[in-house]
Order: C-alpha cells, then sequence, then structure tokens
C-alpha cells in the first residue's frame, strides 16, 4: 500500500483516482493499495499480478495546493467558491461552468464536515448497540438507523467527481495568461513547490525486530513518497553466500518469513530506494540481529 495524495495518478487507468475506486482507503493518512496487498481489486479487463510491470513515477516537481486535513480541504473549497466569480471577467469563465464548480465546492464541504461526521458517529453507535446486544443488561434493543444530516441551503447534490472538476478547473484557470501570481494566491491554486530528496546524502531508515512470526523489517517513505517506486532489501545470513536481495517492497514495513536456523546466529540487513528500476541514494546503515534457538 502507498500514501495517497490529492496528486496521485492511478497507474492502471492514467488518471486521478476516484472517490470510488475500491482500494482507496480513507483516513489518516489515507493509502491505495497495490497489486499483492489483501484485499486489492484489480481493474477490469487487467492482465494477472505476474504480467504486470514495475509501476514508475512522474519525477517532475510538484505544486500542491490542496491540503491534506479534512478542515483546511473544506476551508480551500469555501475560499475558491466565495472568490471565483470575481474573476470570471478576468479570466474568460464560463458564467456556468463557475457556477457548477461552486455548487461542486458547497457539495464537498457538506460531505467533509457534515455527511462524513454523522457517517463516524452513527457507526460508533453501531458498535455500541451491538456490544449491549451481547452483554446488555436486558430489554428491548434498537438499533441506530442512519438519519444523514439535512443539506443546507444552496447545497443540492452532484454527479460523481465533484472535486476532480474542481481540480480541471483549476488546471484551466491557470492556463490563462491573465491568472498570475496575485490571482492564484488569493484563489490558494498554487502551494510551495515540493523537490525529491537529495539522492546524494538520501538513505532509508532500516531497523529490524526477531518476533515469533519473523524478522520484522522496519522502513518508511521519510516523507517522499512521490519521489521513490520501492525499496530494495538485501539480507546477508552469514551462511558463506554474502549479500542477496531479499526483497523489492513497496509497502512500508516487511516480515522476513524465511526458516530460521537451529542455533543462534545473526542476520545482517541492508536497504536502498529505487526509482524507475534504478538504485538512488545511499545504502542504508546496516542493521542485525540474533535468530535461531
Amino acid at each position: 500500500m502507498k500514501t495517497l495524495h490529492w496528486d496521485a495518478i492511478n497507474p492502471a487507468t492514467g488518471t486521478p483516482y476516484t472517490w470510488d475506486d475500491p482500494n482507496l482507503r480513507w483516513g489518516s493518512p489515507s493509502y491505495i493499495l497495490e497489486p499483492g496487498d489483501p484485499g486489492y481489486t484489480p481493474p477490469p479487463g487487467s492482465p494477472p499480478l505476474s504480467a504486470s510491470k514495475t509501476k514508475t513515477r512522474n519525477k517532475m516537481k510538484r505544486q500542491d495546493y490542496y491540503p491534506s486535513r479534512i478542515s483546511d480541504q473544506a476551508a480551500w473549497l469555501e475560499n475558491l467558491r466565495n472568490k471565483i466569480a470575481a474573476y470570471i471577467l478576468l479570466l474568460g469563465a464560463s458564467p456556468t461552468k463557475v457556477n457548477g464548480i461552486v455548487l461542486d465546492c458547497r457539495w464537498v464541504v457538506y460531505l467533509l464536515l457534515s455527511y462524513l461526521p454523522a457517517t463516524k458517529a452513527w457507526a460508533s453507535a453501531c458498535v455500541q448497540a451491538v456490544t449491549q446486544a451481547q452483554t446488555g443488561p436486558g430489554g428491548p434493543l434498537t438499533l441506530p438507523l442512519f438519519v444523514p444530516p439535512e443539506l443546507p441551503d444552496g447545497v443540492v447534490p452532484r454527479d460523481e467527481g465533484a472535486l476532480n472538476r474542481v481540480f480541471d478547473f483549476v488546471s484551466e484557470i491557470k492556463e490563462v495568461d491573465a491568472c498570475g501570481p496575485a490571482v492564484c494566491a488569493d484563489l490558494r491554486i498554487i502551494g510551495p513547490e515540493q523537490t525529491g530528496p537529495d539522492f546524494a546524502t538520501f538513505r532509508p531508515d532500516l531497523n529490524a525486530t526477531a518476533t515469533p512470526a519473523g524478522v520484522v523489517l522496519g522502513w518508511g517513505w521519510q516523507g517522499f513518497s512521490k519521489f521513490l517506486d520501492q525499496l530494495e532489501i538485501n539480507v546477508d545470513r552469514l551462511d558463506g553466500k554474502g549479500w542477496q536481495i531479499l526483497t523489492f517492497d513497496t509497502t512500508p514495513n516487511y516480515t522476513d518469513t524465511h526458516p530460521t536456523p537451529a542455533t543462534l546466529t545473526q542476520w545482517k540487513y541492508r536497504a536502498i530506494f529505487r526509482l524507475n528500476d534504478l538504485q538512488v541514494g545511499l545504502w542504508s546503515e546496516t542493521v542485525s540481529v540474533v535468530v535461531g534457538a
């Protein structure tokens, strides 16, 4: 699985991820299931996993203007819908289209700040009801019913893809010459430029812990998941074979389930990030763990 970013592209379709993608898991942070992850749903007509190619990432610098926190996302949408009408003439935008974008913004704000919290409260009530059903003191039980919050004035349900339409609209107006730095700043449609890691000094943070299930190798993207594809992990089991490739991992943390020896033995591990099928950065510090009876 990988942490989900708002500008992430679905490699199976070549387009941004959609809200109804069965492999999305929303939360803090949100993430996307990848081939091989439990629960992963392949797209219709996709080739077998063994036939799929290693995914690649866009190495270009990104502009991230959409916040990651839900409360900040709602504030961003409110700012856009409240200010965009003032720029219709300057940007040559269609009033009809702008009105649709305003409705999309209001609909998504309702979902984020009203509907989503209501579903969480209902889910919590359901858990409590199930507990009472099993271990309550007795008496009639009423299961909680979900009642969506009422739509505020001016908010109407919109077709799927509301946020994608907003992003597409932003891309369009940013191509207009009149959409200069001042306009972009006022509409909050440009963010700080993000650059990748300095591969001259960047290395994975790797740790190893022996558990009954195997050796758990802890690692993460270190804030640069957008600029990396996978982690190559090597192992030296001190059996005379030297360093061997253990795995190419795309999900933080990996469990080495290789059978442990009958006598106490020290295994060593190291790792390096990969991008476009090439090693990048430096090798991690070598970590070791004692395994065996």
